[in-house]
């Protein structure tokens, strides 16, 4: 038998918790898996019960957290050097910056035959100034050559990290995206969307935006409150805005979201926190909206068209990869108040364009990233790699 060890950063609520999740539950028998990872920080939501949900028990190590801090760094690093030397993986698939640091050290210390890291984003750009993305630039290179392989979630991720950013080369990366169980957002749709609109009291007409995530400034959650703005100083009609999520910045989000919502009639903004199962919301939505000025592959648009939801985005990591432009969606190439929300004005002014890109996106996403195809395309590389070693 294969046996697996999974690193995460943490147990937030995103892709690489159900990344993880899937590949430790659902691959064959011909594997063991075993978990381990940081808790969820401040102000992100906990998603330990997605794992409680597959019957996944990680086991969870405190000092493995997102921030550099030098005493906790070290802790982690000799509680996974442990866990490595007892458990004795063939394997060691890193996932997310932190703990692909020192989970790939570690292995690399105690011999591990194999390792693997997956990056679910990355810090390139938009998050540090020059001199500390050089650092963690040259950080990533050096540890690329502890890698056997390093995995990009789309197509666009691995050519900026191998031919923009110099991560390694083209053949070091592998394309394997995301896989998620996705049939819930097709159940009980009709229901779920009354249930959602009842609860708001919205009205028929009324038009409801959401946008999924942490409020942080990465996400840009500002941008799309002077969008909601524009959209506002050019339709009459109702537009109920929630924002899904919560983090560090949600206090002057509000300030904002009060300012526009002081200056129109017909804007209402709604701050829902996180919400576990968001399969019960996206229904009762018209739209869902990304403004972020980095990603990786954002989860929430993937969601959203599994439940026929029209996504608008900004053309950033993978989101070309998962998006059907003029399909299921609208891409805008680079973020600007004014065309941003022409893209929303357009939409919400009409009824028929909105309702055409309502309509492919479950099949578009059904199959594309389903977990079963992720688990198959995994096995696959872990062998492959493991033959080459023998």
């Amino acid at each position: 038998m294969i046996k697996v060890l999974r690193i995460i950063n943490r147990f937030n609520l995103g892709g690489p918790t159900y990344n993880a999740t899937f590949l430790t539950k659902f691959l064959s028998d011909d594997f063991e898996t075993m978990l381990i990872g940081g808790g969820h920080e401040k102000h992100e939501g906990d998603s330990l019960f997605i794992t409680e949900k597959y019957d996944v028990h990680p086991i969870l190590i405190d000092s493995l957290k997102r921030e550099i801090n030098f005493k906790d760094d070290r802790k982690a690093y000799k509680e996974i050097r442990k866990i490595i030397r007892e458990y004795k993986p063939d394997i060691v698939h890193t996932h997310a910056s932190k703990s692909g640091a020192i989970g790939r050290l570690a292995a690399y210390k105690e011999n591990v035959p194999v390792i693997i890291h997956t990056y679910h984003g990355h810090v390139f750009h938009s998050y540090f100034g020059k001199v500390k993305t050089k650092i963690y630039q040259k950080v990533e290179q050096y540890l690329a050559k502890k890698s056997d392989k390093l995995i990009a979630i789309s197509p666009i991720q691995k050519k900026e990290l191998s031919e923009i950013h110099k991560i390694a080369d083209p053949s070091k990366f592998e394309v394997i995206q995301l896989g998620f169980d996705l049939s819930k957002f097709q159940e009980e749709w009709e229901e779920r969307r009354m249930a959602f609109r009842q609860k708001w009291n919205l009205a028929l007409e009324d038009i409801a935006i959401g946008i999924i995530g942490r409020v942080t400034a990465i996400k840009n959650h500002a941008g799309f409150i002077a969008s909601i703005d524009y959209l506002g100083a050019h339709t009459t009609k109702k537009i109920d805005v929630f924002i899904v999520g919560d983090g560090d910045l949600r206090p002057s989000v509000e300030l904002l979201a009060k300012e526009v919502e002081n200056k129109y009639n017909h804007i209402n903004i709604h701050f829902t926190s996180w919400i576990k199962k968001i399969e019960l919301i996206l229904p009762g939505l018209e739209l869902v909206c990304l403004t972020s000025l980095n990603e990786g592959t954002p989860v929430s648009l993937i969601e959203a068209q599994a439940a026929n939801r029209p996504v608008i985005s900004t053309n950033v990591g993978g989101v070309k990869d998962i998006v059907l432009e003029g399909e299921t969606g609208i891409v805008v190439d680079t973020f600007s108040t004014d065309e941003y929300g022409k893209v929303l004005l357009d939409l919400v002014e009409n009824k028929e364009k909105l309702a055409n890109l309502s309509k492919s996106g479950w099949d578009f996403v059904k199959d594309k990233f389903h977990y079963s195809r992720l688990c198959n395309d995994f096995e696959n590389l872990y062998k492959g790699l493991l033959d080459e070693k023998k």
